[in-house]
């Protein structure tokens, strides 16, 4: 779901941006730089809650997501 919210306002930043006048490419590269950001967070979520000893909640007790 991280992903999603942050393709969204990236998309939503690369509208505003480039209608204020800054250059859709550029604009566009700053979204993909956030998407990849939260996709890298994403993955790397489990692994740092493991590594520093969070409660991780068993598949079960999550429920359906």
């Amino acid at each position: 779901m991280t992903v999603y919210v942050t393709l969204v306002l990236g998309l939503i930043w690369w509208i505003a941006a480039w209608a204020f006048g800054i250059k859709a490419f550029d604009a566009f590269l700053l979204t993909v730089a956030m998407v990849v950001g939260a996709d890298a967070y994403t993955i790397a979520k489990p692994f740092l809650d493991k590594m520093l000893r969070r409660d991780v909640p068993v598949v079960e007790e999550e429920g359906a997501r």
